[in-house]
């Protein structure tokens, strides 16, 4: 592959400036010490006060009312058991196990850092450390305060802890109240409180459960939900908000900071056009992108919105008729794919602020992936060419896309995955997808690139790459680069589980891997990059790819209508997009 030349781009891997990461709290790159401490110093008030109050109950207030009534309370619950009640209560009492805590803990953390479309590291933190601080004070309570057990019969054995405080209770609290506080602040739609509300009454669950099994008194298990609940409201306080109290915003508070705004940026000549998908673009998006363009001196920016019929297409020619110098396209791959159609050629450059399930140009991009940082480290940044590929067959008409087009396989995968499923859990509904789509025939395509020999293949999938990484760093096309003037074909074909296994492995190697150089015109030979694997790669400027029969077929991220032909070249250089200039 060619070493890009000093005006065009590479791929970046890091974000520019003082953004920070992606979903990371400010605690956690710059403030983590005093954050640290401050969380230590509230814990070792929190155990003081649990302490106290154990010893309170057990000590002075312990004949005094209510306290003296909860032995009838738990001879009551024993008078009321029966076999269904104690079947149920042992279900409930099992979600606050040590056990159950723990692994879903841990599994809940692993998911938040792995598997959404962002890495969240600051909720992954906040939820172990909220658990795990309830547990260190647990064991502090315990150790300090000698309380007996309920005088009934009890359901359970009884572990060699005292009654105060209820560690079932105190981790079920710190866990399903933390997943819940997630929740309410990262679920969008209208199951956001649902959600939410049914995680809160787990802790409740567990707590009467507890009682009812005769293995606490009440006021241990609502010590069990205070030291939970503590633990919560200390570690959101310092990883959830930075460790500070927003004071109440002003109602001109908009007025306000875009009027500074002005003052401070110097005036952007020329028109901006926002283009925003709707469907994946919130009002609080928006609000927070006109107020970074009129940091930056875009002043009056005019936001249109996508339809069902137009996806960005015409937006982006209209703009440049009306004399645009710059357009700013909210949304995912499709929405730019579609406003790069017709900017491509113009040199009126594109901001890309990815709002969608994939995002794929954006991460081969190095933007960050959050909208308004991804916006304000392009306009830091400066405008650089990169290549796009125009691809055209049987019943599709010719269009442009940046980042991979495709049949098979991964076109399957695209139509069996549904709007709800993209909307509720992001990128990995389309691994769900993927999996109901393995069973799809092999296929036969005739490959010609450029002036070779037609290439005789079977394939699970082809991939048209201009860019090489996917979700999750995952390396697909290992070379492919935006701006090397080229396009990579990628032909997967596994056989069995061992040859899905050979694939994995081939494409860590690439992962972990730099690409293997290639001089301009020099292209691999008819056995590909990796002859006799289930993995090829080749490299094109046009290529032409003939199926035995129709195939399901992509294009950015969506399905097009099925045919037998697709015929793509590349346009080098034909795009303009502004980049952060972190690194060159």
């Amino acid at each position: 592959m060619p070493t890009a030349s000093p005006e065009r781009p590479v791929r970046r891997t890091a974000e520019p400036g003082p953004v920070s990461h992606p979903g990371r709290s400010p605690a956690l790159t710059s403030g983590w010490g005093p954050a640290a401490v401050r969380i230590g110093a509230l814990t070792v008030c929190q155990a003081a006060l649990m302490v106290g109050l154990g010893l309170l109950i057990t000590g002075p207030a312990a004949g005094m009312y209510p306290l003296s009534v909860e032995d009838h309370v738990n001879e009551s619950l024993e008078h009321l058991r029966n076999g269904a009640l104690n079947d149920v209560s042992l279900f409930a009492s099992e979600a606050g196990n040590t056990a159950t805590v723990i692994i879903t803990t841990v599994l809940v953390c692993a998911g938040l850092i792995l598997i959404p479309r962002l890495p969240k590291w600051r909720e992954a933190v906040f939820l172990a450390v909220s658990v795990s601080l309830q547990a260190l004070v647990f064991l502090v309570i315990t150790t300090s305060v000698d309380r007996d057990r309920p005088d009934v019969d009890r359901l359970d054995a009884s572990p060699p802890t005292a009654s105060y405080t209820s560690g079932h209770t105190g981790a079920a609290t710190a866990l399903y109240g933390g997943l819940a506080v997630l929740a309410l602040s990262r679920i969008r739609g209208p199951w956001r409180k649902a959600v939410g509300g049914l995680l809160l009454l787990i802790p409740l669950l567990v707590a009467v459960a507890r009682l009812y099994r005769g293995m606490h008194h009440p006021s241990d298990v609502l010590g069990g939900l205070l030291n939970g609940g503590l633990s919560l409201l200390i570690v959101g306080r310092h990883l959830m908000t930075d460790g500070h109290s927003p004071a109440p915003a002003p109602s001109n508070a908009m007025e306000i900071a875009l009027k500074a705004a002005e003052e401070r940026a110097e005036r952007v000549a020329g028109h901006t056009v926002v283009i925003v998908n709707p469907t994946v673009t919130e009002d609080a998006q928006r609000d927070g992108l006109r107020l970074v363009l009129e940091q930056h001196g875009h002043h009056a920016a005019e936001f249109v919105t996508t339809t069902a019929d137009d996806p960005g297409g015409g937006q982006a020619s209209a703009a440049i008729e009306a004399g645009a110098s710059l357009v700013v396209v909210c949304g995912g791959d499709g929405t730019v794919r579609a406003a790069a159609d017709s900017l491509a050629g113009t040199g009126v450059p594109l901001a890309v602020v990815p709002c969608g399930t994939g995002n794929l140009l954006a991460r081969n991009l190095g933007l960050p992936l959050r909208p308004a940082d991804a916006l304000a480290a392009a306009l830091s940044g400066r405008a650089r060419r990169i290549d796009i590929g125009r691809i055209e067959g049987d019943c599709l008409p010719a269009t442009r896309f940046t980042a991979m087009a495709g049949a098979g396989l991964d076109a399957a995968m695209l139509e069996n995955t549904g709007d709800r499923a993209k909307s509720a859990w992001g990128w990995p509904a389309y691994v769900v997808a993927g999996v109901s789509s393995l069973r799809a025939p092999r296929m036969s395509v005739a490959i010609r690139l450029d002036s070779g020999p037609v290439l005789h293949r079977t394939a699970r999938m082809v991939l048209l790459a201009n860019i090489g990484k996917v979700q999750g760093g995952a390396a697909l096309v290992p070379a492919a680069e935006p701006d090397d003037g080229l396009i990579d074909l990628a032909v997967f074909d596994p056989h069995g589980p061992t040859g899905w296994l050979r694939t994995l492995g081939i494409l860590l190697r690439g992962r972990s891997k730099p690409p293997r150089p290639r001089a301009r015109g020099s292209f691999p030979p008819a056995g590909g990059e990796h002859p006799g694997t289930p993995v090829e790669y080749f490299a094109f400027r046009r290529a032409e790819l003939r199926f035995a029969s129709e195939q399901s077929r992509e294009i950015d991220g969506d399905p097009v209508s099925p045919g037998r032909l697709l015929v793509a070249e590349v346009e080098p250089g034909a795009l303009t997009v502004l980049l952060p200039s972190g690194d060159e």
